[in-house]
């Protein structure tokens, strides 16, 4: 059985047992930390322009991440690594994060997160275009049924508007996917906050181009209402939190699972906001408990079963 390129060979059954726990954890976290986001964006947004809090985001992502990064890996790791390849890897994560933003900007959050849910089924066809995986009966089964899942999360029947909004949906999240699965993939010499941080810089790269190229726009680039204390906890939340933090777990969690895997739980997404929401004064809502209660069903039905050769 050759390599997995993403996740590696497993020697053991019970070695792998354990990496699918590990990954899923990760995973979990990942999206935890990832939904802790969304209400900091809500209150942000009101004042922020959309390419202010993407640059402001990812500048104080960095600045936190590489420091962090040079004490784990080392300043000589970190000077040999795949600089070029890490700035194009993450230029195309940094353009699938703003895409998404225009995508809201453009629609609602319904049309967004309808086409979100679908993450599980762009990170499949890429991982079986890539050779890292057979489409087993399991999986396919368990794939569907995230979707459904996902949609069911959402609470959504219908997205209230197409057109350019959602194809910007549907790039954001093909690029994700891919910029995913290659920063797990393609950076093996460095840690998993390594592989994060690296691709960051590519994104801050494509902020600061996007922000530049705002102001000569003559578009509004700074916030409209001075920065006050709940502002700058907001954007730590966002910044280090939600991105920072939840991306390393993310591609952890990618390099013990695969992108295709670990895309799922980015369908429970929406009842992790929705518990945050509740401990901030918001109601219970059982539907999107039910549809992350079918998502979790699927990344169980999904969990490979086979009894990996010995290498």
């Amino acid at each position: 059985m050759s390599p997995d390129p993403v996740r590696g060979n497993a020697l053991t059954v019970s070695g792998g047992r354990t990496s699918a726990v590990s990954g899923n954890g990760l995973a979990v976290a990942s999206m935890l930390t990832w939904a802790a986001g969304f209400p900091a964006a809500e209150v942000l947004l009101q004042s922020w322009p959309p390419v202010a809090l993407f640059a402001a985001r990812l500048v104080l992502a960095v600045a936190f991440l590489v420091p962090v990064w040079l004490l784990i890996d080392g300043p000589s790791r970190v000077l040999r690594a795949r600089w070029g390849h890490a700035l194009f890897v993450g230029g195309t994560l940094g353009a699938g994060m703003f895409l998404i933003i225009v995508a809201q900007k453009l629609t609602d959050p319904v049309t967004v997160a309808i086409i979100a849910s679908c993450a599980p089924l762009f990170a499949t066809l890429l991982e079986l275009a890539t050779g890292t995986r057979r489409l087993r009966w399991n999986f396919a089964v368990g794939l569907v049924v995230s979707i459904v899942g996902g949609l069911i999360a959402t609470s959504a029947v219908a997205p209230a508007q197409l057109g350019l909004g959602a194809g910007c949906a549907i790039l954001s999240t093909g690029l994700f996917c891919w910029a995913s699965m290659a920063t797990a993939r393609d950076f093996p010499d460095l840690s998993q906050t390594g592989r994060s941080t690296i691709t960051l810089v590519g994104g801050l790269i494509v902020a600061a181009f996007l922000f530049f190229a705002a102001g000569q726009a003559g578009m509004d680039i700074l916030p409209s209402a001075p920065i006050d204390v709940q502002q700058m906890g907001m954007l730590v939340i966002y910044a280090l939190v939600s991105l920072g933090l939840s991306q390393v777990l993310f591609i952890a969690s990618v390099g013990k699972l695969g992108v295709a895997l670990a895309s799922f739980h980015i369908n429970i997404a929406p009842f992790y906001v929705m518990l945050i929401m509740l401990v901030l004064g918001e109601e219970w809502n059982w539907t999107r408990a039910l549809g992350a209660s079918i998502v979790a069903v699927a990344v169980v039905l999904a969990q490979d079963r086979r009894v990996p050769r010995r290498a």
